[in-house]
């Protein structure tokens, strides 16, 4: 049975940082390549940031250069760091595979306030 399990969310000032974590089980986490997605209040569901396997990763390029995506195999996590946070990030947050086929978590609500 696969969980994915987000949290690390809150509220923070813009400029401020957060880093979510993604908690996987289920999957073969080691060979996954794995996303960050958001959902904003009236918007749909965007892709953030993707991992590779390998640990290749790639940005929207409205996170680019503020977030970063990192992976850790032996714990079976994702992480996303966020940086110089801006109000237009404030959404709830997913990870799930790159193509969105595992059932979704609860996500983590993510705040910033201007």
């Amino acid at each position: 049975q696969v969980q994915l399990v987000e949290s690390g969310g809150g509220w923070v000032q813009a400029g401020g940082s957060l880093r979510l974590s993604c908690a996987a089980s289920g999957i073969r986490f080691s060979i996954s390549a794995l996303a960050w997605f958001r959902q904003a209040p009236g918007k749909q569901r965007e892709l953030v940031a993707t991992i590779s396997s390998r640990g290749l990763s790639n940005y929207a390029d409205s996170v680019k250069g503020r977030f970063t995506i990192s992976r850790d195999n032996a714990k079976n996590t994702v992480y996303l760091q966020m940086n110089s946070l801006k109000s237009e990030d404030t959404a709830v947050y997913y990870c799930n595979a790159i193509s969105g086929t595992y059932p979704w978590g609860q996500g983590t609500q993510v705040t910033v306030s201007s």
